[in-house]
């Protein structure tokens, strides 16, 4: 018999005690919250044949981004599809199941459009609209993002209790699309309508970053904790955007103790973490501020992760942790075997491993080795098509920095200023701190030392 849920999907599940639990894992995923797995676990324990909890336990896994955990994943959709035969489910919660199933087939893309066809039937279907909006940014798809969100909006009434947290969905795809001013407003709704949507709190965050203003945004963050500190290892990624804002404005001890207290405070795996702290320590670096060993353990947990390959993204943050830790032979398997999911092209994912994937982890260690003629060919090369190795533009713009800093110590001075200049541009036009000083930099270097444009 089909229960209707907290957001006024009918939904096959056969106990109130499920129905509950199913609820608060809704509204847990969409808060980011610690206790997501915990409520989602009470569900299948409520009713170990609700098809549609398998499906999403397994869409869960996935976006972890560990090749260990997909046999898992695919056990979810086999799990979710013997439930489905014993107790037929809705056209909706098997499209679920069909999005687990081609996205395990290596086709994301083909997943997301699926749970478009959901939100086309009910688009006041939180959970698909939030699945999608993850997959989505996995994917770097930001206009997908925000036409997505913005294709539901009309649906969401005052009293929907998704409302806020599709506010923040959308002060987010605002903000990657370059509508600062409207991501910062919305976002700050958002979270008037839902205290706890860490989502739309970081999306204003993002506005600051990209419009250079520290300040406002330290201001944002600074007595808004109570919104992230519920959740799971996204908090670390708040904190990683407050010591974003100190480092532009020069407090390095700051950065270097939110980086030991609360970023890496857990020596965690999740390449999410790994990417807040190495492409912060590589920030720190190019601002030639000392370290210390804080690599090491970045490095050693990256080196056990070279074979993984299930996001571009993640691995270019291993391969920043072993390029900084100095691990040249796990540096050079890293690489090597990105260009060999590359070359094979069987999956989305592998197509991402060709491109930006190939051209940016010869960049990545050929900065490591010092050669920055080289760095910045392959680094140039990748950056064209960088939005589709994932995230948002803040987590990229390591690359770009990277890619700056190579052209100005390989001579490559009007090159990198035209990459500045777009980066420039890209940000509300407005300088921060990293482009000053390259400008300063560039500026100083004589004439006869310029090397001319490619």
């Amino acid at each position: 018999m089909a229960q209707i849920d907290c957001f006024g999907q009918p939904t096959t599940i056969g106990t109130m005690a499920g129905v509950e639990a199913w609820n608060a894992t809704q509204m847990a995923f969409l808060a980011h919250g610690a206790a997501t797995p915990d409520h989602l676990a009470a569900t299948l324990a409520a009713d170990p044949n609700f098809a549609l909890a398998h499906a999403v336990k397994g869409m869960f896994l996935l976006l972890l981004g560990r090749r260990e955990l997909v046999p898992t994943a695919v056990e979810a959709c086999a799990t979710a599809r013997s439930a489905d035969a014993a107790r037929p489910v809705s056209a909706r919660e098997r499209t679920f199941i069909d999005a687990l199933e081609v996205w395990l087939g290596g086709h994301p893309s083909k997943a997301v459009a699926l749970l478009d066809t959901v939100l086309v039937a009910a688009p006041d279907d939180t959970l698909a609209m939030k699945l999608s909006h993850a997959i989505r940014f996995v994917l770097g798809d930001a206009q997908g993002m925000r036409r997505s969100i913005e294709q539901v909006m009309p649906a969401y009434g005052q009293d929907h209790p998704g409302r806020g947290y599709l506010m923040g969905c959308h002060a987010f795809a605002l903000e990657e699309t370059g509508e600062f001013g409207r991501a910062a407003a919305t976002g700050s709704a958002a979270l008037e309508i839902s205290p706890d949507d860490a989502w739309g709190l970081h999306a204003v965050a993002h506005v600051y970053d990209m419009t250079g203003s520290p300040d406002k945004g330290l201001r944002w963050l600074t007595g808004r904790e109570a919104a992230w500190a519920h959740c799971n290892n996204f908090r670390y990624h708040v904190w990683w955007h407050k010591a974003l804002m100190h480092l532009d404005l020069g407090q390095t001890d700051v950065v270097l103790n939110l980086y030991d207290t609360l970023i890496r405070a857990d020596h965690t795996d999740d390449y999410r973490d790994i990417s807040n702290g190495t492409s912060l320590l590589m920030r720190l670096e190019l601002e030639g501020i000392d370290v210390g060993n804080r690599w090491d353990e970045l490095a050693d947990i990256s080196a056990k992760r070279t074979d993984d390959g299930s996001f571009i993204f993640a691995d270019l943050h291993y391969l920043l942790a072993l390029v900084g830790g100095r691990r040249e032979d796990a540096t050079a398997k890293l690489v090597a075997r990105i260009a060999a999911d590359g070359a094979r092209s069987e999956t989305e994912m592998d197509m991402r491993m060709a491109n930006p994937g190939i051209a940016a982890a010869q960049g990545l260690e050929a900065f490591g080795e010092g050669d920055y003629t080289n760095a910045f060919r392959s680094l140039a090369k990748a950056r064209r098509h960088m939005q589709l190795a994932g995230g948002s533009h803040a987590q990229r713009d390591v690359f770009e920095r990277l890619t700056i800093d190579a052209g100005i110590r390989a001579g490559q001075l009007k090159n990198a200023l035209g990459i500045l200049d777009e980066r420039t541009s890209r940000r509300a036009g407005r300088d921060d701190h990293f482009a000053a000083t390259r400008r300063e930099m560039i500026e100083a270097v004589p004439a006869p030392l310029r090397v001319p444009a490619e």
